[in-house]
């Protein structure tokens, strides 16, 4: 079987359409969801110019010098801000310690929903810190990314709404886990910063293997090679973006929901080299993560007597922080299960394949 990445059409679900026009929209997510966990979405209503300020936005900050870009470094435990090349490890999110370093080969600088955006909730700065902007630096960085950041929590929340009916769960059923959803968006770079001293080889990872975190990722990319998916037959395949489309990714918490009927899909970035360098790759994946404060459990109708409950109930606070401790702070993920086992076993494939 050949692998594939869906395309799916969201339109009737962004511009209004038919009943059965969605219903037939559900059942491809269904599908593709299970087979294969990533989506490329067309009909997703975001507008070319706010993808096209996006776009010109990261170019404006990585083009920064280094020491000026470390000026807005934030602490580990704070997902805001800048993060230089090798100061992570995706794969320690998942508990997994194959180099035992911090060797992701990606900069990058993170936004998300603030306390001051939910004055009235009561929440924890830890999930919901303040954002840190260089417009100082980068003119109108802000304006140009929180355009994007609006309508990327669009499509993650319409993505949301169809996995409802394509789960046969009540309208709404979501509602209750993302009032207040930590959602953040992260702004790649993969080049390698002038005067940088490293060996180019074919180990050279650009971010490590790994699944993400929450519900729903929506992620925006250049037409470059680089963003590479486990399949079911244990090989990795390369991923990249149709014209105009957006590739959409399911979490591990939405794993746990439907309890691996529909797959967190493990993915890594090995970013081509050429002429001794790294291909200039850019990307930004919105991740709609859901309440600090939410319980989440096992859905009834996907566990049977050949699908036995896999996971324990865990709520969204316990489940981010062990992700992040693992990824920024280069603290093993020892709360992993089945993640753990899948990416193991997919380096033990690759490494008994012939070369």
């Amino acid at each position: 079987m050949v692998f594939q990445v869906p395309v799916v059409d969201i339109s009737p679900y962004v511009v209004g359409g038919t009943d059965s026009e969605r219903a037939a929209v559900a059942r491809a997510l269904d599908a593709a969801c299970r087979e294969v966990g990533f989506i490329q979405i067309t009909g997703h209503g975001v507008p070319e110019e706010v993808i096209a300020g996006l776009a010109s936005a990261l170019d404006d900050f990585f083009a920064l010098p280094l020491e000026v870009k470390k000026g807005y470094v934030t602490p580990p435990e704070v997902n805001r801000g800048y993060t230089a090349p090798k100061t992570e490890s995706l794969s320690l999110s998942l508990g997994v310690e194959s180099a035992n370093r911090m060797n992701d080969f990606f900069e990058a600088f993170n936004i998300g929903d603030a306390m001051s955006d939910h004055p009235d909730a009561g929440l924890p700065e830890e999930h919901y810190p303040e954002n840190v902007w260089p417009d100082a630096d980068a003119p109108d960085f802000a304006e140009r990314v929180t355009r994007y950041y609006r309508e990327a929590s669009r499509v993650a929340r319409t993505m949301v709404r169809a996995f409802c009916d394509a789960l046969e769960l009540p309208e709404g059923f979501f509602d209750a886990y993302t009032s207040h959803s930590i959602d953040v968006l992260r702004m790649n770079n993969y080049a390698l910063p002038a005067g940088t001293d490293v060996t180019l080889d074919g180990d050279l990872t650009g971010m490590g293997e790994h699944t993400d975190f929450g519900i729903v990722t929506i992620l925006w990319a250049d037409q470059v090679a680089g963003l590479q998916v486990l399949g079911t037959d244990g090989g990795w395949h390369d991923v990249m973006p149709i014209d105009g489309a957006l590739l959409i990714n399911l979490g591990d918490l939405t794993g746990r929901w439907t309890n691996d009927r529909w797959m967190s899909t493990l993915h890594r970035v090995k970013p081509p080299i050429v002429d001794g360098t790294i291909e200039r790759r850019r990307s930004a994946a919105f991740f709609h993560d859901g309440n600090w404060d939410a319980v989440v459990s096992t859905l009834p109708g996907c566990v049977d007597a050949e699908h036995p409950d896999r996971y324990d109930p865990v709520t969204i606070d316990e489940h981010i922080t062990a992700k992040l401790a693992g990824s920024r702070a280069g603290v093993k993920n020892t709360r992993t299960g089945s993640e753990t086992a899948r990416v193991l076993a997919a380096v033990s494939e690759a490494a008994s394949r012939p070369s």
